[in-house]
């Protein structure tokens, strides 16, 4: 397996919950990260000395015209995705960005033809997809240890915005998108769904709801997840247009069904991303807060629980594990995972086969699908993707 450029340099741009994440990452593969860049000089001073990065630069203009960094990470917010992202590859550097890729399908349709244009190497942050079971689950529907494929179902639930006082830039559309729920943990949803099964969508019917109308917006910048945890802050009375929940029925080519649901408002349910795969022969679920369990359901014999251990995975799967049994993988391990295939693909150069990880490609597939549940949600129908 080709190895891992440690000579490439790296910039990464936004400095809030997800960034960090990507520099640990990063350093975790021996990836030196030497600028950061924000939109608050002094929060973003603040977080580079925290994580011991030399070097920030005040725009992403400037960023991307260092000749000395040659792949950028975007982990700003939502409407920033585009410009960036555009900057970036126009600039010669390989991206790595943040779903969703843009705002709208016209604009990640943009990119997408641009970096095909350009060559250079592309990926969309879809990270959960590098569990070592996902894998391993994708490879049992793909054998057809699972049979036809009738039913995909699951939620993705979270809690941290179950109070009127909590808040979020995703709470506004201008940063965040017209869609909330759907748009940053749907997506997810839907992205693993479709990688496990190969199954596309065709059509949707969504129901959208937002319970909490009006929400405290703090007037000074808040962590994102920091909920009960900040201090006190001066507020103003917001309007809410996104939605807190939302659920959703699929059709998908060949005729398979699914639905899901997802809410940021579910008390308890800090990540549960739960997903349960239903064929002709045998089952198979997965929950993301316990993420090195695979559970395998029978008819005509004892159902099993898979424990996450490469020495009993197929190849696909066990090259995605970097410990033995009984010795968990969890949330920042599927970052480094991701980045693992992103820059030994970018090594690779002339002898790169096909992209083993989400790219561009992937990012404006579920804006489309996203798009079209906005549409069935406000018209109160199905769509056709």
């Amino acid at each position: 397996m080709m190895g891992i450029d440690s000579n490439l340099k790296v910039g990464v741009v936004g400095t809030g919950f997800i960034g960090p994440a990507h520099v640990e990452a990063l350093r975790r593969l021996g990836i030196e990260v030497v600028a950061v860049s924000g939109s608050s000089p002094q929060r973003v001073m603040e977080k580079a000395a925290a994580m011991r990065v030399a070097t920030v630069y005040d725009s992403v203009e400037a960023m991307v015209a260092d000749p000395s960094i040659q792949v950028i990470h975007i982990t700003s917010p939502n409407c920033y995705h585009y410009p960036q992202a555009k900057a970036a590859l126009l600039a010669g550097k390989h991206v790595i960005c943040e779903k969703p890729l843009a705002m709208n399908a016209r604009e990640s349709a943009e990119l997408v033809a641009l970096a095909e244009r350009t060559g250079l190497v592309n990926a969309v942050n879809f990270n959960i997809r590098f569990y070592p079971l996902i894998h391993q689950a994708r490879a049992m529907v793909q054998s057809g240890q699972l049979g036809q494929v009738y039913l995909v179902h699951g939620v993705y639930l979270q809690d941290w915005l179950l109070l009127p006082t909590d808040w979020n830039w995703r709470l506004e559309p201008g940063l965040g998108g017209e869609l909330r729920a759907i748009g940053d943990i749907g997506s997810h949803w839907l992205d693993l769904t479709s990688f496990i099964t190969g199954l596309e969508v065709e059509a949707v019917c969504a129901d959208f709801s937002t319970f909490i109308k009006e929400r405290q917006k703090p007037t000074t910048p808040i962590d994102t997840f920091g909920g009960k945890l900040q201090t006190a802050v001066e507020t103003i009375e917001q309007p809410i247009h996104t939605e807190d929940c939302a659920s959703v029925l699929l059709h998908y080519k060949g005729g398979a069904r699914g639905v899901f649901t997802v809410s940021q408002l579910s008390a308890g349910r800090k990540n549960r991303l739960f997903l349960e795969v239903n064929g002709a022969d045998s089952s198979l679920a997965w929950d993301g807060e316990r993420p090195n369990e695979l559970w395998i359901g029978h008819r005509d014999r004892p159902n099993e629980l898979l424990l996450k251990d490469p020495s009993l995975l197929v190849p696909e799967a066990a090259q995605y594990a970097s410990y033995p049994g009984g010795h968990s993988e969890g949330f920042p391990d599927t970052f480094k995972q991701l980045y693992s295939a992103v820059y030994r693909y970018i090594a690779a150069g002339s002898q790169r086969g096909a992209p083993d990880f989400p790219t561009f490609a992937d990012g404006h597939k579920g804006l489309v699908i996203g798009e079209a549940i906005l549409k069935s949600a406000k018209e109160a129908r199905w769509v056709e993707i």
